[in-house]
């Protein structure tokens, strides 16, 4: 038996014995097929199954719940410099300095809100993530510049940000947040 469970705006499904199946949603779009039928009071209520009344539709997007993540490479983390080149130990990041990230597990984009991985990002214009997304260097937030489905991928997002100042030089650690979720932590260098 599956079970919906409608909290403001999200759903859950749950199985019959009550587990949760890892996905939340929203329902996008309500469709009426057929009107709704008048009956009167007076009316035979056994008539009312066989007459019935309006059929509708309704398409509930769901996704799966992954918490986001900077895309991770065999050189490090997918973190850029603005001429995309990678943020490495002997180029390593500047406070002030606007950096790129490639995330992933962001979810759906605007203006469409469908699912991610049903089709790839377009280039223009520019789809804008529909969560909002943060970004914290060392445990400071960072001004976040641009969250963006990133063009021709399915579930790629470029995210730029500022490296905050005051920043000792070193490692410094980087966390996305995406929904008020959390991902896990990642390290750059910085200058």
């Amino acid at each position: 038996m599956i079970r919906w469970t409608f909290a403001t705006g999200c759903y859950t499904i749950t199985a019959g014995s009550g587990a949760f199946l890892g996905v939340v949603g929203e329902s996008r779009t309500l469709e009426m097929i057929r009107a709704g039928r008048t009956a009167s009071v007076t009316e035979d209520p056994a008539n009312r199954r066989i007459h019935g009344g309006g059929k509708f539709r309704f398409i509930f997007h769901l996704y799966p719940k992954y918490r986001p993540a900077v895309d991770v490479s065999p050189a490090g983390p997918a973190v850029y410099h603005a001429d995309f080149s990678l943020v490495t130990a002997t180029s390593p990041a500047r406070a002030g300095e606007v950096l790129m990230v490639r995330a992933r597990n962001l979810g759906p984009t605007r203006p469409e809100l469908l699912p991610p991985g049903s089709r790839p990002f377009k280039a223009d214009p520019a789809e804008m993530v529909n969560s909002p997304v943060e970004v914290t260097v060392n445990g400071k937030e960072a001004q976040v510049i641009n969250q963006v489905g990133w063009p021709g991928t399915y579930d790629l997002y470029r995210v730029d940000f500022r490296v905050p100042s005051g920043l000792p030089p070193g490692m410094a650690t980087i966390q996305l947040t995406a929904a008020w979720i959390p991902g896990p932590e990642v390290k750059i260098p910085v200058q």
